[in-house]
């Protein structure tokens, strides 16, 4: 894996921080606190906070992998990106969130909206993957 795998995964991972942090840390705040007694506390959480950034980093990392799979584009092609993030959003976090409604006493809106912001955020990342180019191995266009 060359040095170019290593900065988009790292900052498909960055990305996907952000995006967690906006959809679960800000829209969703209030719908998590308000069943605040399902979760740990506030002090178990930051307890166990450390885990976050290996999970988001890993989630750059795989995601990166798994484009350079795919076979090579000409250039950037954001539908085939966001076609990526989609793909991934319907074998991850569509039936996590899905599978979560079923074992925890969350409301049916809830559910729908982390599915639809999650699902979003993970087409969001696959067209940051496209423009990325991860499969480029120079900097430069050929000319």
């Amino acid at each position: 894996m060359d040095k170019r795998f290593w900065i988009c995964g790292i900052v498909v991972g960055a990305a996907a921080l952000i995006l967690g942090m906006l959809v679960h840390g800000v829209l969703l705040r209030a719908d998590y606190q308000a069943m605040a007694a399902l979760y740990r506390t506030q002090a178990q959480a930051n307890a166990h906070a450390a885990w976050i950034l290996p999970a988001y980093l890993l989630l750059g990392l795989a995601m990166t992998w798994l484009y350079r799979r795919m076979p090579a584009s000409d250039g950037v092609e954001l539908a085939r990106g966001a076609r990526f993030g989609l793909a991934i959003a319907l074998v991850s976090f569509v039936p996590w969130h899905m599978l979560a409604f079923v074992a925890q006493p969350l409301p049916l809106s809830l559910m729908l909206r982390q599915v639809v912001l999650d699902l979003v955020a993970m087409v969001l990342l696959g067209m940051l993957l496209a423009w990325l180019q991860p499969h480029r191995r120079v900097l430069a266009p050929p000319p």
